[in-house]
């Protein structure tokens, strides 16, 4: 059935589908891992990091992008896209401050963004975006926002969220450790432990970035990168070999 309908983006199938934006959800769901967890005064972006190759230059492999001096995003899905329609979302943005003389909220962008998607899922001889993205930032009263995007131009906002491949278990891990008014260091934490349930190097393949109210997003070093692992890794020994001791003590 779907082979005379998937030819053309405008097409409908009879049961209600777009065939070419269906494609484009699998290219994200088989991209790399993404997540965002929004705190109180803070915002952390995670992303799983694909090994390079051994003589390229690993920085030029970037999943978390800056927009604006305070909006920056994470994306599932192909690079190229990405690029493409994040320097639409940056051109937009200057747009804005030239008319309107202030910054754009995050809202604003990632409702930008979402109709530049839509666009290209509603007119022929171009195809969509082969990404979904995690828009996150601070707006000029200092509200933190975090929205999602996905190539048929829905757009979201979230309190934590994951997007690409195994999202789904992301997604169901920051929903039952997940709670209001997280700290800085658990906030950080939580992305990081979300992210370890479906990578498997650890803190090599594990990027984290972090953003503060009224500051620029800063990237973290591997080194503390390590350490948080580390650090979270000693937590869940101590706390098996507590449960063994426990289930121990009530057998004898």
């Amino acid at each position: 059935m779907s082979a005379r309908y998937d030819r053309a983006i405008t097409v409908f199938s009879p049961d209600g589908h777009l065939f070419q934006v269906e494609y484009a959800l699998e290219a994200v769901r088989k991209g790399t891992c993404a997540v965002a967890v929004r705190g109180k005064d803070i915002i952390v972006l995670g992303v799983e990091r694909k090994a390079a190759a051994k003589l390229q230059d690993a920085r030029m492999v970037k999943k978390i992008l800056p927009i604006d001096r305070h909006v920056c995003l994470a994306f599932a899905g192909l690079t190229a896209d990405a690029r493409v329609l994040v320097n639409k979302a940056r051109i937009e943005c200057q747009s804005y401050r030239l008319t309107v003389e202030d910054s754009p909220s995050v809202d604003y962008v990632a409702r930008f963004i979402a109709r530049t998607q839509q666009k290209y899922t509603q007119r022929g001889g171009v195809r969509p975006f082969g990404i979904s993205t995690l828009i996150v930032g601070f707006d000029a009263d200092g509200t933190p926002g975090l929205y999602q995007t996905d190539p048929s131009g829905t757009y979201s906002a979230w309190r934590a969220n994951s997007i690409g491949r195994n999202s789904k278990t992301v997604r169901e891990f920051l929903e039952k450790n997940h709670k209001e008014g997280l700290s800085d260091e658990e906030t950080i934490s939580l992305a990081v432990k979300s992210l370890l349930e479906v990578v498997e190097s650890g803190s090599k393949n594990i990027e984290v970035a972090v953003m503060r109210r009224g500051q620029a997003l800063h990237n973290l070093a591997d080194t503390e990168v390590e350490a948080l692992v580390a650090q979270i890794e000693a937590e869940k020994q101590a706390a098996e070999a507590a449960k063994k001791a426990s289930s121990a003590t009530a057998q004898s």
